[in-house]
């Protein structure tokens, strides 16, 4: 079965003070070290989804695929909602969604989070009691993902109210789920 990955990118980093996806960190571009984390665990067909400075993503990392989201000021969840529906057209049984400000995520983390992943999973990414990224979510899932999906929330409410099926992988030994939000954390790894 396929599994898709979804790079959500389209923010356009007001705290930080401009899109994540063009900051520079350890010698590349967010936006390439996600797509490439994706790419380095075997998942074929990886998206990037881009909104704010779309032309200037594209243009600084042409060789990834895009997924436009012209409602990106709106919040996460119509990043998410742009990224399902492009895949929907796909034979993708599940998709593997990565933030791009979550640098410390691996390949090895997607691995695990992705292993035995179907239409019907529902599976986060754990580190030491903590719910994060990588979320991999089953095609089964999908359409009620984009219907819960609100703001910044993207899949949060969906997982929540179905917590009862969502398999938590521990992942803290693999990855680190520390998120960029302003330039200081960057500034460390550039």
């Amino acid at each position: 079965m396929e599994i898709a990955g979804l790079v959500l990118a389209a923010g356009a980093g007001r705290r930080y003070g401009m899109p994540k996806a063009l900051v520079a960190y350890r010698g590349g571009l967010l936006v390439r070290r996600a797509a490439g984390v994706l790419s380095d665990a075997g998942v074929a067909r990886g998206l990037v989804v881009v909104g704010a400075e779309a032309a200037r993503i594209r243009a600084a990392a042409p060789e990834l695929t895009y997924v436009e989201n012209p409602d990106w000021a709106t919040g996460m969840a119509s990043s998410l909602r742009a990224g399902l529906a492009a895949l929907a057209a796909t034979t993708a049984g599940a998709a593997v969604i990565l933030l791009v400000d979550m640098p410390g995520v691996t390949p090895a983390a997607v691995r695990a989070t992705t292993a035995g992943a179907g239409p019907d999973s529902l599976v986060m990414g754990g580190y030491h009691g903590r719910r994060s990224h990588p979320v991999v979510l089953g095609r089964d899932h999908w359409a009620g993902v984009a219907a819960s999906a609100t703001g910044d929330h993207g899949a949060r409410d969906y997982l929540r109210a179905h917590r009862d099926r969502v398999r938590v992988v521990p992942v803290g030994h693999l990855a680190d789920d520390a998120d960029l939000d302003v330039p200081q954390g960057a500034a460390n790894h550039a």
